[in-house]
């Protein structure tokens, strides 16, 4: 396998994680050097079928979330499937699974069946709950996790007709960066320690921190304070300014903002003469009247015209962009996010880098592409100790498959 860059290279991930969450966690530890073993079952990551895709099994979300990895075919329900797993984790660095702790510890693949194969294995679980807790053998998916968590009320507050999901995978993606701190913080303590362990990544309690640090509000106080819920995220007027041509997202956010912006429409005493904008918790208290108040002004001129004039005054101001304008964007472009790339199968590609910059260990900026179903299973079981005979009695009996024409 191609020698990795990165502050991650030489790390060795076993990936058995499937959909977006931890697909996109170890896809980020990829793209930050780690070899990234993908274990796949005989149908494959469901990402692989969902269009638009060029060719059965390699749909657009799975391209963009298994970048730099290898994929092999293991039907865990058999138990030769298990031990070939066991016998990977004793060359691996890290194990993480989506796999209800539950499910896991059936197939003889938790903490304390892997530890007693690898004892310094950093052995990630990717899971609904926190298992301490009365949910913890529940199913979590994306909308769930979102509803769970208050997403929907929070929409219906903000202005939707009715509860609604943020169109993102939210739960998901916010997860994942959970787990890519959990494996790298776990590998740094190894460093110090020597030892390896255990980690639990829960989707709900990720997703309930992350909405409670904006939406607590006044319940952050016993006796309560106030309602749920923070102002200024919640107000209907707070979205994209409708102009004369278009939309334009603006934020005049501190009492310099504020100053400068009635300056630039020729109002320059409008900061202290109207006890609305003169402080930063007057305009909180009255944020709806503040909003709704510069959607009416921002009527009265184009969108160019609005960026000349919010530019010189050196107020904060952005495009409100499609995908497509991201993919054109020339920021994107020229820091490396956006990029093209060839893949052996599905030809030309827009792909995404890694958004971060290191000065002394920088990422490999060529990813391989997304692999195959079971593309590299005959490289990984080689590497493992297999032989050739085993090897084709295991393909034999099911147990793996291999889309690859390496000869064994």
């Amino acid at each position: 396998m191609k020698q990795r860059s990165g502050p991650l290279a030489g790390i060795k991930i076993l990936d058995m994680t499937s959909v977006i969450m931890g697909p996109y966690a170890t896809q980020i530890l990829a793209s930050m050097g780690a070899e990234v073993t993908k274990i796949e079952t005989p149908e494959g990551d469901n990402m692989r079928h969902v269009g638009p895709m060029r060719n059965p099994g390699m749909g657009h979300i799975f391209l963009h979330a298994n970048q730099g990895k290898r994929s092999i075919v293991l039907d865990l329900k058999r138990p030769e499937a298990q031990e070939v797993v066991l016998r990977l984790v004793e060359h691996a660095d890290v194990l993480i699974t989506n796999v209800r702790p539950q499910a896991l510890a059936r197939l003889n693949l938790d903490y304390d069946s892997v530890k007693a194969r690898n004892a310094k294995i950093i052995h990630i679980s990717c899971c609904g709950f926190g298992q301490d807790g009365p949910y913890a053998a529940r199913a979590a998916y994306d909308d769930l996790i979102q509803g769970a968590t208050g997403v929907p009320w929070l929409m219906q507050r903000y202005g939707a007709k009715d509860p609604c999901y943020a169109p993102v995978t939210l739960a998901d993606r916010v997860t994942g960066l959970h787990a890519v701190y959990a494996v790298t913080g776990a590998l740094f303590a190894r460093e110090r320690s020597g030892e390896g362990q255990a980690v639990v990544v829960p989707m709900f309690e990720a997703m309930a921190q992350f909405i409670l640090g904006d939406h607590m509000a006044g319940l952050s106080f016993d006796p309560p304070a106030g309602d749920a819920g923070y102002a200024r995220l919640l107000t209907s007027h707070r979205r994209p300014y409708k102009t004369k041509d278009g939309y334009l997202c603006v934020l005049i956010y501190n009492d310099k903002h504020w100053r400068n912006f009635f300056d630039a429409i020729g109002e320059a005493d409008r900061f202290t003469v109207d006890p609305r904008f003169s402080s930063h918790g007057n305009r909180a208290a009255n944020i709806d009247e503040v909003y709704a108040e510069v959607g009416r002004i921002m009527l009265e001129r184009t969108v160019s015209e609005w960026e000349a004039l919010l530019d010189a005054a050196d107020i904060p101001n952005m495009p409100m962009n499609s995908p497509q304008d991201l993919l054109d964007d020339v920021h994107l472009r020229a820091v490396g996010l956006i990029r093209e790339s060839e893949h052996p199968t599905e030809g030309k590609l827009h792909t995404m880098g890694n958004p971060t910059s290191w000065s002394n260990t920088p990422l490999d900026p060529k990813a391989a592409p997304a692999p195959h179903l079971g593309q590299h299973s005959v490289e990984v079981l080689l590497e493992a100790g297999y032989s050739a005979a085993e090897i084709a009695r295991l393909m034999a009996e099911d147990v793996t498959a291999s889309s690859s024409p390496v000869q064994i």
